[in-house]
């Protein structure tokens, strides 16, 4: 990823993102990750079985990574971990809620201007349709 992509200011939406995720190869389903106590959407990934059975047994949020074809438990080398309150599916049972309780600094990779992990993903909003303006930190 671009620094420009995660942390600039011009939207550029990847509309081709679900087209990628279908290449990958593997048979993964959305999941929607929020912070069980104050409902602040943090992520939104990808489990495929494995990283389903994976969180399930851990108890830590563990996603398939359709960009490395790999698994990636969340903080396994940030010390960021998600742990798991509850889990929730859908009425499809095509996407799934994981509320978790972070443990760490925060969820998203990218960092704020002390260096500390954003608390979720959505750190920017977008201003006159095509401007992107970060969240008070």
């Amino acid at each position: 990823m671009s620094k420009e992509l995660e942390e600039g200011s011009q939207l550029t939406l990847d509309f081709t993102k679900l087209k990628k995720v279908a290449m990958c190869g593997a048979d993964v389903l959305p999941v929607a990750v929020q912070n069980a106590e104050t409902g602040e959407l943090l992520i939104i990934a990808y489990v495929n079985q494995e990283a389903f059975e994976h969180t399930l047994k851990t108890g830590n949020a563990t996603f398939w990574s359709t960009s490395r074809n790999e698994l990636w438990e969340k903080g396994a080398t940030s010390g960021d971990v998600l742990k798991i309150v509850e889990i929730r599916v859908n009425c499809e049972q095509n996407s799934l809620l994981y509320l978790v309780r972070p443990v760490g600094k925060g969820a998203c990779h990218t960092k704020d201007s002390k260096g500390t992990a954003r608390s979720s993903c959505y750190y920017r909003r977008i201003v006159e349709g095509d401007r992107l303006e970060k969240l008070p930190e």
